[in-house]
């Protein structure tokens, strides 16, 4: 019933249903983000570790800040687990959340901002005063119904705030995102080339994280992957500009020592086990990029193998990347197994094929998720990596029905590995 209601009903009922939604949970929770200081974060990846990023420097320097994310709901040092499988809660949650957060005593909102809540309208009535871009690349395109109503989409927040941008100066959609009006555009870049309120220079990823100077402060990362520099300097960038000093961000970015799901390392030796959220080409790629590049020395032994677990898009939606993921895997990972994610009403078998068909023949299929993760794992021998993605912290699988089932890739991991070291397996 509720596919054939969106199907049928008009776009601006649709519209305008969201709308008042989005007007009667703040009228509900008396709008509560007014006279509080809220950022919003949004593009295609890296989101969420921005958001954790500049809440902590904030807490760090003496604001009292909440945050939302697909990862969690925080307030001040108090923290929760974020389990409802959407990125941007539904309107009254999020307003809900805003006025906990107020009453608590929270200066500063920072919030994880997607295209889908802007079009139902989820971050109207939040006088968002900060903007955050990270990157954009092609995702959701059959929800938009084109990359330009994806991009448009994210440009609302941008057109919402009005106090100041912070752009990625090297992602090639930085100019449409500083065509908005702000009182304050800040640009933040890892390039030698191009102006730049603030840039990364001698950037240096390693096994263990990744360093690099800006304004002659080194920040040592203890987050693997280049693309951790630029999630962390759209931090520090917004982070000064609400009047914290970039040696008060370094102090909190250095004492970062995860972001749970997000290049978490769950096992370190003598097989390394990295559990990621990436689900779109472009973070897959990064992910990838960074654990085959990078040093391949650890404990005097070179890396031999990347051994990729990954599924495809959640049942229903973005079937168009499919095979592109898989054709990433194909050329980055040494095996590759395809697995199910989150299939929902689709045959998860279905969605597999897809995604195998794009390796070229090179991938092994397995549908039951645990029992790729332990192929994977009997794969490995001493110095290989295994890379499992696409669910990253996410507490379960969902499936037909409306049904979810428990899960987590990281204690599923750390289960198979003990079985298979202590000969169980």
């Amino acid at each position: 019933m509720k596919k054939f209601l969106r199907k049928h009903t008009p776009s601006f009922l649709v519209s305008l249903y969201h709308l008042a939604w989005a007007f009667l949970s703040a009228l509900r929770y008396g709008f509560p983000g007014y006279g509080m200081t809220v950022i919003g974060v949004t593009g295609t990846n890296g989101k969420s570790t921005t958001v954790d990023m500049l809440s902590r420097i904030l807490l760090a320097g003496g604001k009292k800040t909440a945050s939302l994310s697909s990862i969690r709901f925080q307030i001040g040092k108090r923290e929760w687990r974020n389990t409802m499988k959407m990125t941007m809660p539904g309107r009254f949650v999020i307003q809900k959340f805003l006025r906990q957060a107020k009453k608590e005593g929270c200066g500063f909102v920072v919030l994880e901002v997607t295209s889908e809540g802007i079009l139902q309208h989820r971050h109207r009535f939040i006088p968002f005063y900060g903007a955050v871009f990270t990157n954009l690349s092609p995702e959701h395109i059959e929800r938009h119904g084109s990359f330009e109503n994806y991009r448009k989409a994210k440009g609302a927040l941008f057109k919402a705030a009005r106090g100041f941008h912070a752009v990625n100066g090297d992602d090639e959609h930085a100019s449409f995102f500083l065509g908005f009006q702000a009182r304050k555009k800040i640009v933040y870049s890892a390039k030698k080339e191009g102006e730049a309120s603030i840039r990364a220079a001698d950037i240096v990823a390693g096994q263990n994280g990744a360093a690099f100077i800006a304004d002659g402060v080194k920040v040592s990362l203890r987050l693997l992957g280049e693309f951790n520099v630029y999630n962390a300097l759209a931090a520090i960038a917004a982070a000064r500009e609400l009047g914290v000093s970039l040696e008060t961000a370094r102090q909190a970015l250095e004492g970062v020592s995860k972001v749970p799901g997000r290049m978490e390392e769950v096992i370190s030796s003598p097989i390394r086990v990295i559990v990621d959220y990436a689900f779109t080409p472009a973070a897959l790629k990064q992910v990838y990029q960074s654990l085959k590049t990078v040093s391949h020395s650890r404990s005097g032994q070179a890396i031999r193998k990347l051994i990729c677990v990954l599924g495809g898009t959640g049942g229903g939606r973005d079937a168009w990347k499919r095979p592109v993921l898989g054709a990433i895997a194909s050329e980055w990972c040494d095996h590759i197994i395809v697995t199910n994610e989150d299939p929902y009403e689709e045959d998860p078998q279905k969605i597999i094929d897809e995604v195998a068909d794009g390796t070229g023949g090179k991938a092994i299929k397995i549908l039951d998720r645990r029992e790729a993760i332990a192929s994977a794992l009997d794969i490995a021998t001493p110095g290989d990596t295994v890379v499992i993605t696409g669910k990253g912290s996410e507490d379960s699988i969902a499936v037909a029905g409306g049904k979810k089932i428990s899960w987590d890739d990281r204690v599923v991991a750390r289960e198979e590995f003990e079985k298979r070291k202590t000969g169980r397996g």
